[in-house]
């Protein structure tokens, strides 16, 4: 009998794998990024004192206002411009990005690109 692949636990074993190498400090936090079917999350954190320093998702009232009756991918998008704002006001420039197991592709594509335009280097 043929199992059908879990996804979920193939994208979880592919972060788990990346995580060994990417790791975020106080300097240059980790831009960790969940995509959910209906919304979409991303953080900075500091894995060395193990905080998160900012951040933004689709669940927000302020954002959710904003991104009401457009495409998840448009959604995602100002997500990474909101992001990419509140970790300027916390005087974060560059971090390194991490796409939580997930292809480079769509929301996780459109969020980075979002962050780049708020002025993130990464």
């Amino acid at each position: 009998m043929i199992t059908k692949q879990d996804k979920n636990a193939v994208r979880q074993r592919r972060h788990a794998r990346v995580r060994k190498t990417v790791s975020g400090t106080a300097e240059c936090p980790r831009l960790s990024v969940y995509r959910s079917l209906k919304h979409i999350y991303v953080q900075f954190i500091d894995d060395v004192n193990g905080v998160t320093l900012a951040s933004a998702s689709t669940l927000e009232a302020s954002v959710k206002a904003e991104v009401a009756g457009k495409k998840k991918t448009e959604a995602a998008k100002i997500v990474g411009k909101i992001a990419g704002e509140r970790a300027k006001e916390k005087g974060i420039e560059t971090c390194v990005f991490d796409r939580g197991g997930y292809n480079y592709t769509g929301r996780v594509q459109a969020l980075a690109d979002g962050a780049r335009e708020a002025g993130l280097n990464f």
